[in-house]
């Protein structure tokens, strides 16, 4: 079984910064990306952010562009999402994936990934 924890989601003041985590566990499996996605209150679950694991190319949704940082730690298997300026409308709980598939597309839609995290809440106040 492959498994992944999100952690380091909380309340927050808007402005403020909060860096999410990661990491993968269980059967080993080939990364070829993570990714970030987000569900607020009653909308459809977002596209965040997504990491090449071997160039470490990034993408990200239009929004959170510039705010948040999206990186990895081979070693240790971890995905982290640094955040900045955070906004009322950044409160989601937030998704952690992994995609275990070479794909000649984009990682930015979940039909790309084979794992998912359970998430964690991030809710930014004012």
């Amino acid at each position: 079984q492959v498994q992944l924890v999100e952690s380091g989601g909380r309340l927050v003041q808007a402005g403020g910064s909060l860096r999410l985590s990661c990491a993968a566990s269980g059967r080993p499996f080939s990364t070829y990306a993570m990714g970030w996605f987000r569900q607020a209150p009653g909308k459809e679950r977002e596209f965040v952010a997504t990491i090449l694991w071997s160039s470490g190319s990034t993408d990200y949704t239009d929004s959170v562009k510039g705010r948040f940082t999206i990186s990895r730690d081979n070693f240790k298997h971890t995905v982290y999402l640094q955040m900045h300026s955070l906004k009322p409308e950044d409160t989601a709980i937030y998704y952690c994936a992994a995609g275990a598939r070479r794909l000649g597309g984009s990682y930015s839609a979940t039909a790309a990934y084979d794992y998912w995290g359970q998430g964690t809440q991030v809710t930014v106040s004012s």
